[in-house]
């Protein structure tokens, strides 16, 4: 921060400060790139206002604290907006949400009732729609906020943006304003899809979103899995709204997106109440979710409060903690799976995001370190939205150390010295070594997992303490645990209890089906799906076994890369030993699954079903499991093609959306009866 005694320092601060901004500004609206967190831009414009405040001849018409976004991108058609599109002030606090209130308070005659108008901040690009009786001419960009960059064939392609509006009498023209962004679950997988053909993984869904608006070819925006809402109002010809949320009424009922989540409050304590909850919630609604904005509800009271020439005084955005931060790499090691994928991670200087201190983060692969071009030195940006694995977004160039070196992926395992191999048409490299220690041990983890054969107490710590004892060396020495009760009794801290708990674990593990076998034995590509899929036509281990490579890829779901790799490793010596010592221990080798001519004439058969929130007496698994026995395909997406969605306690976004498009939701009484073999049909009509 500059000292506000010396005018020559606070000069040279300003002017440092708002060259960064400026830079900043440009690399993200017009190349879509990240120059920092949002919190560090944030704290740089606030710094901004404090050297204003305590020097406002420094202040100035080009000021970045008054201009909205960036200069136009040439390669597009520039176009004026029929309104403004202005930016919006930022809250960080309660006190800063009030004092806020306070002033739009002031700025009303006296005893005005204000209404708050409160709706989640899409971490998205901004855009404007002009709609003309009805039907869509254009669509720009928020650019620098007076002019856009015309994008109007990229948006039609968009699924959630009407080209008509379903109204009969629409205004004769209506801006309406809105965010692009990319549903959470589509851009991962989409990432992840990227990542296995080798291609480069997008630093984050906000510019993502932004940089897919930059596509000349429209049909390359439509392969993106882009969605919008709507968030505001802009010029309006030939219809009035007395309050912003009458317009979000009327926008919904012709067509337009509007999040459910949208709703108006009496006081700013219930604005704050409201911002507590969306923020404890902010990674279930589906789409990034970065702050919270409230707006005064009647559009008259707008027009008495104005504008400044950035923002609206009858809007704020509280911005709620940040998902990513800044930091330094100190290292890159690499972690060896339990398929022998070998996978960069960035050890870093400890750093705090969204409550949590981040030490390490995935890099992925060789392709996504080499396309980051991170390095051991770089100050990175490390983002963790959700439950997502922290990862690093990129590192900033402009701070990296001279002699940095590229990263090269290591040509021997670390763990057993053997080489990494990169088979073709992968992005991975993998340590081949079936002897691998590593291997072993994230195999014997993976085995006792919940979507494996569930066994409790066998933690990682747990099998890496058992491996120093020599008792596991393969994923059948699980089941001869039981016969050790009494060197495990002679453990520190394994007292009988625990004992006797590890071996029943053990012994229900053995009595998993064995499409839950499947997914333990640590296949590649085959997971819970791909296990019941094999199942289900060829019901037995025995009968998986004996299967030629070309039977499994003609089955639904299985196709020839999956049947490759199954076939591969059933042939392999070490693993047909393996299962005949687990067939010799007792795990079962049979399943509970309807064979594929009786999952047409089940209860549930053809049904996609969602579940959410909380449930009082099923865990998430088990609720799943009892349905798809019922014929169900459990989703964890709400779509129009959703039969019935079953929400807990805290249903949240899901719940939000299944209202919105119709999707019946049920309660967990509902679902006591569908798992007690009641008609779906006769439940939703209240028999």
């Amino acid at each position: 921060m500059a000292d506000p005694t010396n005018l020559d320092a606070a000069r040279q601060r300003y002017d440092e400060v708002c060259r960064i901004v400026r830079d900043a500004r440009y690399r993200y609206y017009v190349l879509s790139d990240l120059a920092m967190p949002d919190a560090t831009f944030d704290e740089l414009l606030r710094e901004l206002e404090s050297i204003e405040a305590s020097h406002p001849a420094l202040a100035s018409e080009d000021s970045p604290l008054r201009q909205v976004g960036a200069p136009l991108d040439e390669a597009f058609p520039a176009v004026e907006h029929l309104e403004p599109m202005l930016s919006l002030d930022n809250a960080f606090s309660e006190d800063e949400l009030r004092a806020w209130s306070d002033r739009v308070v002031r700025g009303l005659p006296e005893h005005s009732v204000i209404q708050w108008a409160c709706e989640l901040k899409i971490d998205g690009t901004a855009i404007n729609c002009v709609y003309r009786r009805g039907v869509l001419v254009l669509g720009a960009t928020r650019g620098d906020g007076v002019k856009g960059e015309t994008v109007t064939q990229q948006l039609l392609t968009l699924q959630d943006l009407p080209y008509r509006l379903t109204d009969d009498q629409p205004p004769e023209v209506v801006e309406i304003r809105g965010e692009v962004y990319y549903p959470v679950e589509k851009f991962i997988r989409m990432n992840e899809e990227r990542i296995e053909r080798g291609e480069s993984a997008f630093m984050n869904p906000r510019n993502a979103a932004s940089g897919a608006l930059r596509q000349k070819d429209p049909e390359v925006v439509r392969e993106r899995p882009l969605a919008m809402w709507v968030h505001g109002l802009g010029h309006l010809e030939g219809r009035s709204f007395s309050t912003y949320s009458e317009y979000l009424q009327w926008a919904r009922s012709a067509g337009l997106p509007v999040p459910e989540a949208s709703t108006v409050v009496a006081t700013i304590d219930e604005v704050w109440a409201l911002i507590n909850d969306f923020t404890a919630r902010r990674h279930l609604f589906g789409f990034e979710v970065d702050g919270v904005v409230i707006k005064v509800d009647r559009m008259d009271q707008r027009e008495v409060l104005g504008s400044t020439a950035r923002a609206p005084r009858w809007a704020i955005a509280y911005k709620m903690p940040p998902i990513e931060a800044q930091t330094q790499l100190v290292g890159i090691e690499v972690n060896v799976g339990r398929t022998g994928k070998v996978t960069p991670f960035a050890v870093l200087e400890p750093v705090a995001v969204a409550g949590v201190t981040i030490t390490n983060a995935t890099l992925h692969n060789e392709i996504q370190v080499q396309a980051k071009d991170v390095r051991v030195g770089d100050t990175v940006i490390v983002r963790r939205a959700g439950d997502v694995i922290p990862e690093v977004v990129g590192s900033i160039k402009e701070r990296r150390p001279a002699g940095t070196a590229e990263w090269q992926m290591p040509t021997a395992c670390p763990a057993c010295g053997q080489p990494l191999l990169r088979p073709e048409g992968e992005a991975h490299h993998f340590c081949e070594n079936q002897e691998c220690p590593r291997r072993i041990e994230a195999s014997l983890v993976h085995l006792a997992s919940r979507g494996a054969l569930d066994i409790e107490g066998l933690g990682d710590k747990t099998v890496a303490e058992f491996r120093q004892q020599g008792w596991l060396e393969d994923l059948a020495d699980v089941f001869r645990l039981p016969d050790r009760r009494e060197d495990l009794l002679g453990l520190p801290k394994w007292k009988a209890k625990r004992v006797d708990n590890l071996i029943e674990g053990i012994q229900a593990g053995l009595q998993r089906p064995v499409e839950r076998l499947l997914v333990a034995l640590n296949i590649n590509h085959v997971g819970p799906t791909v296990a019941k899929d094999l199942v289900r036509h060829l019901r037995t281990l025995e009968g998986i076994q004996a299967a030629s490579a070309e039977e499994m890829a003609a089955l639904t779901g299985i196709g020839p890369v999956i049947a490759a790799a199954v076939r591969a490793w059933f042939d392999s010596p070490r693993h047909a030993a393996l299962v005949r010592d687990l067939v010799a221990l007792g795990v079962r080798t049979d399943t509970d699954l309807a064979e594929p001519a009786a999952v047409a004439v089940l209860p549930l058969a053809g049904m996609t079903v969602v579940v959410t929130g909380t449930l009082a007496a099923f865990s998430r698994d088990e609720v799943k499991e009892q349905l798809e026995a019922l014929g169900a395909k459990v989703s964890g997406t709400v779509s129009a093609k959703t039969a019935v969605l079953i929400a807990g306690v805290d249903g949240g976004s899901k719940q939000d959306k299944a209202e919105a498009i119709g999707v019946p939701v049920v309660n967990e009484a509902a679902l006591r009866r569908l798992l007690d073999g009641e008609p779906l049909a006769a439940i939703l009509a209240g028999e």
